[in-house]
């Protein structure tokens, strides 16, 4: 599945120009090449956050399709009523070209707050895509560490002081609890990336049932880099297998990039003021090395086996 970047920019673009997302911010990249690979109407279900808040402040839309906003927890379930109703609809032949449902939420609505209801609907087998845009932390309010948030990293509610050196545990791993759901298409992606993530935002729109796609979308205030850095900072975490690409297809996963030249994962720490503590500790620098290249062997051996 080929994507031309020349062909691609000539279609629609998605949010209208005027938005307040910060400078260096990584969703509109997502939504713009959502609305570029989409082949029928969409509807988007915009859970609360980042996304939300600078695009639709009250009486102003920066959305060209409809749109529904709702709280944090419950995107997933708002888009399973959605889809119900473009069914039954269909059903009463009053709807001759169904939309997709998309839901979109950041990892705090996703990871957190909105984790049980995104379950429930991928359970019942609703066909909608849920994309989450991954900054890793509760953004919009402050800067609060999220099970998303990787281990080490400063944040207002994970500080670094005498009795704290940033976030505790390691990140959840969301991409790999939503495959254990056994939905038709699960991937991981990212925004330096851009035809890897238009694929995999194409085959999900257009797999039958629920689909899901975790994005790695770097946050300007919070991960502390000069605003132009955003694509670089975002290809390091792919180049240092800190953010594996892959899929998974049918349960069936596959890698979808491998880094010819692997660079370390200080590479990608070092980009960035919330990891700034961690670069004179050698000992916290290798532990998160470790990390990395242990869930990096770990999927490498299940594509190994699915192939």
């Amino acid at each position: 599945m080929s994507l031309n970047l020349r062909e691609l920019s000539q279609r629609a673009q998605g949010l209208a120009p005027g938005h307040r997302a910060c400078a260096g911010c990584g969703f509109p990249v997502v939504v713009r090449l959502l609305f570029a690979v989409a082949r029928r109407p969409l509807v988007v279900v915009n859970a609360t956050g980042c996304m939300e808040v600078v695009t639709t402040l009250y009486p102003y839309s920066a959305w060209p399709v409809p749109y529904l906003h709702n709280a944090f927890e419950n995107a997933a379930a708002t888009a399973s009523g959605v889809e119900a109703a473009v069914r039954a609809l269909q059903r009463r032949g009053r709807l001759s070209s169904p939309p997709k449902v998309v839901a979109i939420g950041g990892d705090g609505g996703t990871y957190d707050i909105g984790l049980q209801s995104l379950s429930g609907a991928l359970e019942r087998g609703h066909e909608f895509l849920y994309i989450c845009y991954n900054n890793e932390a509760y953004m919009n309010t402050g800067i609060q560490r999220s099970s998303a948030t990787p281990q080490g990293a400063r944040t207002t509610t994970s500080p670094v002081g005498r009795v704290l050196r940033g976030k505790v545990q390691p990140r959840k791993d969301l991409t790999e609890i939503v495959a254990a759901h056994g939905i038709p298409y699960v991937a991981q992606a990212s925004i330096s990336h851009w035809a890897d993530l238009g694929r995999k935002l194409q085959k999900a729109l257009e797999v039958s049932g629920p689909s899901f796609v975790n994005v790695l979308t770097p946050c300007q205030p919070g991960w502390d880099y000069p605003p132009e850095q955003l694509v670089e900072v975002a290809r390091r975490a792919v180049e240092s297998r800190y953010w594996p690409l892959y899929e998974v297809e049918g349960g069936r996963y596959r890698v979808t990039y491998v880094p010819r030249e692997p660079v370390p994962v200080r590479a990608f720490l070092e980009m960035q003021g919330r990891f700034r503590h961690l670069l004179g500790d050698e000992e916290a620098v290798e532990a998160l090395q470790r990390w990395v290249d242990a869930n990096w062997e770990r999927l490498r051996a299940r594509e190994a086996k699915d192939h």
